[in-house]
């Protein structure tokens, strides 16, 4: 008789919910207010048929609904991830009157990253100086023949590149996240299911809130999903979001003499050249007691720790008597995904692959979709009150491109012209003692914009690229075939005979 008593009960609860359901609807008169009335109570019958999920009498609500109708609660949206981009977005939701929850496994992370952000983030992001732990004015280009170049002539006394510790920056925009309103879970992201294309979010993450190594299977009820989990993100993999490139970064933390801190106190470095990266550079970046040296690579990932160690060489007098106090890796997106949107489902930061080419800036990009991705939500949902989906996710993604695909493609071309051999680097060196092109570059670096240049000093500039790239190309090919006049063919007899042990000096 228990099985028909719950299916008695569960008869029961839904009549119940049928009768909420019913009783919601608006009381019209009218025939304008008829027809209306038909449209919501489709649109409620539409909600309540999957509002029921009845086991032994017990109810779980999973209400669908559509975009643009209005909800009787806020929008729920859970925000994956909490580094810059994820720490950010939960902070505009939360302000926004949405209810925001954001998971992140490892609250104290160190992720392997120069930690150089522009100075424009500073300020439209309201980041206070505590967090800020140089302030660099001035930086060496050193090319694969340690030639240097002086870089920050053209700086004001007001401009510089903020350098701060990631674990430090992160930790700050989280807790002013949690303090306007978003919840901060420490837990491990797993799965999420959907109830249907206009259905919540049901996600399953191991909560590690009480401290223990074995997290608690926790589930979570959501209306939109944010991934902001990085390069490995398992968001993305549930979206289809399709492969891309991605570098290893290497990075290592010295603590070094203080004489030889005093040296890179406003300082940083970077070397090219086949030895530090094939595809990249090297670093060396100053934090607050300690230098940042790393590098990183695309296109042959095995040999890192070979480029590390030439990192780490290359930069030994100024480092002399250092003691690695941290070794961090982490992989790096080289380029956008192919689907960063899907339903209800977005992208954000480096699991959107917002990470630029030649440079590998990403700090600065991942705050700002973060931000991006969540005012477009927060203005769809009219402050959380309506729900909404993809159309206005893409948004999102039609502002952010516009904004910034130039800036993409500028940093692309200039990885594959400069970067591609030694000579071809040595150039690009060479290019960086002009003042022009250091105030271009900085300009759009310090303020996230294509900067329009002066005609004249384009073309002068054109000019100039084009003698470098002419030049390096022809270095290359003297390189790689040596003529000797004198050589003459060795008869057939001698070519495979070895060649003779060298006398031994006295």
């Amino acid at each position: 008789m228990a099985h028909v008593g719950a299916l008695v009960g569960g008869v029961n609860t839904a009549m119940q919910t049928q009768r909420v359901c019913t009783s919601q609807m608006p009381q019209q008169r009218g025939s304008l207010a008829s027809f209306n009335l038909v449209g919501q109570s489709r649109s409620l019958r539409s909600d309540c048929r999957r509002s029921i999920r009845s086991r032994r009498g017990a109810t779980l609500q999973v209400m669908a609904v559509r975009d643009g109708a209005m909800l009787d609660r806020p929008l729920r949206v859970a925000v994956i991830g909490g580094g810059p981009a994820g720490a950010c977005a939960a902070e505009t939701l939360a302000k926004g009157g949405i209810e925001t929850t954001l998971i992140e496994r490892k609250l104290d992370n160190c992720k392997p990253c120069g930690g150089a952000i522009p100075l424009c983030m500073i300020g439209e992001f309201d980041l206070p100086m505590e967090i800020v732990d140089r302030k660099v004015t001035k930086m060496k280009m050193i090319s694969p023949s340690n030639r240097e170049v002086d870089v920050g002539k053209t700086l004001s006394e007001r401009e510089y590149i903020g350098m701060c510790r990631r674990e430090v920056m992160d930790a700050y925009l989280r807790d002013r996240a949690e303090k306007n309103g978003a919840q901060v879970k420490n837990g491990l992201y797993l799965r999420s299911e959907q109830d249907g294309s206009d259905g919540a979010f049901t996600i399953t993450y191991s909560d590690y809130t009480d401290g223990g190594k074995v997290g608690k299977p926790t589930k979570l009820e959501v209306d939109l999903i944010i991934g902001a989990d990085g390069a490995n993100s398992r968001v993305a993999k549930e979206i289809g979001a399709g492969e891309y490139d991605y570098a290893i970064a290497f990075q290592e933390r010295i603590r070094i003499p203080d004489d030889k801190m005093e040296y890179y106190k406003d300082l940083a470095e970077m070397y090219v050249g086949d030895d530090v990266s094939p595809d990249f550079y090297g670093w060396v970046f100053p934090k607050y007691d300690h230098v940042a040296v790393g590098t990183g690579t695309v296109v042959n990932k095995p040999g890192i720790k070979q480029y590390q160690q030439a990192t780490r060489d290359r930069s030994a007098v100024k480092t002399a008597g250092g003691k690695i106090i941290r070794v961090e890796a982490h992989p790096i997106p080289e380029h956008p995904r192919p689907r960063r949107v899907k339903g209800r489902a977005a992208l954000v930061g480096d699991a959107a692959g917002y990470v630029t080419k030649c440079s590998g800036e990403g700090i600065y990009f991942a705050a700002k979709s973060g931000r991006m991705c969540a005012e477009a939500i927060v203005e769809a949902s009219a402050g959380g009150k309506k729900m909404c989906g993809e159309p206005a996710l893409r948004v999102y993604l039609d502002k952010f491109d516009k904004k910034y695909w130039a800036t993409y493609k500028v940093l692309d071309i200039l990885q594959k012209v400069f970067y591609r051999s030694n000579p071809a680097r040595e150039a690009f060196v060479e290019m960086c003692e002009s003042d022009y092109v250091q105030k271009m570059t900085f300009d759009s670096y310090l303020y996230k914009t294509v900067v329009p240049g002066n005609p004249l000093d384009d073309v002068k500039l054109l000019v100039q690229t084009v003698g470098s790239i002419l030049r390096g190309t022809a270095l290359r090919n003297s390189a790689a075939k040596t003529v000797n006049f004198s050589a003459r063919p060795l008869p057939s007899s001698e070519k495979a005979k070895p060649a003779a042990a060298p006398a031994a000096s006295a």
